[in-house]
């Protein structure tokens, strides 16, 4: 809805009507405020991409995830919009930037694609291997979709993952090890890369955990990456990440990858998150 507003603006003004822009930040702007903020080269390193934010790609395949999480489906002939992701059903406004969190119907600690996973078996009858459950990656795929748009309803807000139940303590603080661990043949840890800011792999400057306005960039997923031409989820970047370690691959929504992201997050606590983003 946010890419069909930015088409129609023009046009309203040419018929000399009146048209009302988004109330909410472009990701654009969240980012150059930390710009203005901070002297980070990793967050100004690509010219071309902040350029080209306001046509961002990934604001398509939010459209398109708006349209499926109000489309009934599945077995069940349901929609998404009874789905709770932490802030009561069908409420997204600030609720990403508030996962991973425990949730007491599953027992169990989620971050945003386990918990639209969950939804969509148990309100929609979709099984796991149904495609729309089963392929995840790529902006093709229904489950980027619907999370680009979910994410995008957090765009600006700041990351503030709950710690009041034991297990988001103890998720958060199993992701911190996972973080540290040296390990493969490698022997490199996350911190190898992203220890101390200014750090590179050939052109690319890295982002540092210890610089909450680059890692607030570095985690903000699901983002367009323009090398892959696709969008791509905190998940996805998990798995790589773990595969430019050489080390064991992380499976997807296993405790290990949410707790992970759960360090991620709280690493980011109280910075803006950019969503969608844009990246290399």
């Amino acid at each position: 809805m946010l890419r069909r507003t930015l088409f129609a603006l023009p046009m309203a003004l040419a018929l000399g009507t009146t048209a009302s822009a988004e109330s909410d930040k472009a990701p654009e702007d969240v980012l150059n405020e930390l710009i203005n903020k901070v002297d980070s080269k990793y967050l100004t390193q690509s010219e071309q991409n902040i350029m080209m934010m306001p046509d961002n790609p990934a604001y398509w395949t939010v459209d398109e995830g708006e349209e499926l999480f109000s489309e009934p489906r599945g077995p069940k002939n349901a929609s998404l919009e009874t789905c709770d992701f932490g802030k009561g059903p069908g409420v997204l406004d600030g609720a990403y930037t508030e996962m991973p969190r425990f949730f007491a119907d599953t027992g169990k600690v989620m971050d945003l694609e386990t918990r639209l996973i969950h939804c969509m078996m148990t309100i929609q009858g979709f099984t796991k291997d149904d495609a729309p459950v089963k392929k995840r990656h790529g902006s093709g795929s229904d489950m980027m979709k619907l999370q680009t748009y979910i994410a995008s309803k957090s765009n600006g807000q700041p990351w503030n993952p709950p710690m009041d139940h034991p297990l988001e303590r103890a998720m958060r603080d199993a992701g911190k090890e996972l973080f540290y661990r040296r390990a493969g043949s490698f022997d490199f840890s996350c911190k190898t890369c992203h220890g101390a800011t200014g750090k590179r792999i050939r052109a690319s400057v890295l982002p540092s955990v210890e610089f909450p306005e680059e890692w607030t960039k570095a985690i903000s997923w699901p983002a367009y990456r323009v090398g892959h031409q696709n969008v791509r989820s905190s998940q996805h970047r998990v798995r790589g990440c773990y595969w430019q370690m050489r080390q064991g691959l992380v499976k997807p929504g296993s405790d290990a990858s949410i707790a992970l992201i759960s360090f991620w997050t709280d690493a980011a606590r109280g910075q803006p998150a950019i969503l969608p983003d844009m990246k290399r």
